[in-house]
């Protein structure tokens, strides 16, 4: 199944309106959408290496852009969306995200950016607990635009020797970040 789709977006990565198709993509990734921009921006570096930066810039301004979204989904109409959160079941992810913010609010937009975890569920949860705006934006900022980078980086530095080996193991150096940024969190607030 996951064979033919990556087939056409190899294909559709080099196409010429490809970073409108990705812009569009990330916004709705990160407000609504289950399928994350990687998917199409690790192709597009592929294919053209030296615009890998402008796609990952577009990658990042289009998933903040879906993430202010989602904040205000879960400010102004979570009534709406809860529906959707239960029926994807991301119900429990969504609790989760409450707690997590109500502890931990900055970070938690910055780790959930950088993470494999489905970013939506963050914004959503971020507007519907009240998140200060300004945090929330620089946060998303710098998690997303830290994954996008380092993915555009990778594929256009490692070029096409390195994507099998991407594609083996992107969850689990998805997670080994993840942990990483969290130790360093926890070393910078605790240290």
């Amino acid at each position: 199944m996951f064979g033919p789709l990556y087939s056409w977006t190899v294909r559709w990565a080099g196409h010429r309106r490809a970073p409108w198709a990705l812009g569009g993509l990330s916004v709705a990734e990160s407000s609504v959408f289950p399928i994350p921009p990687d998917v199409l921006l690790a192709p597009m570096a592929l294919a053209r290496p030296n615009r890998a930066a402008s796609f990952a810039l577009i990658a990042t301004v289009g998933s903040v852009l879906g993430g202010l979204i989602g904040y205000a989904l879960g400010y102004f109409a979570l009534y709406l969306v809860e529906p959707w959160i239960e029926a994807a079941d991301y119900e429990q992810a969504y609790r989760t995200a409450v707690e997590w913010f109500r502890e931990w609010g900055f970070w938690v937009v910055l780790v959930a950016g950088f993470s494999p975890i489905p970013y939506k569920v963050f914004t959503v949860a971020a507007g519907a607990t009240g998140v200060a705006l300004l945090p929330f934006i620089i946060a998303s900022l710098l998690g997303r635009g830290a994954r996008f980078f380092l993915v555009a980086g990778l594929v256009a530095w490692g070029g096409a020797r390195l994507e099998p080996w991407l594609l083996r193991h992107v969850e689990r150096l998805g997670w080994i970040s993840v942990i990483v940024l969290l130790l360093g969190i926890l070393w910078v607030k605790y240290g």
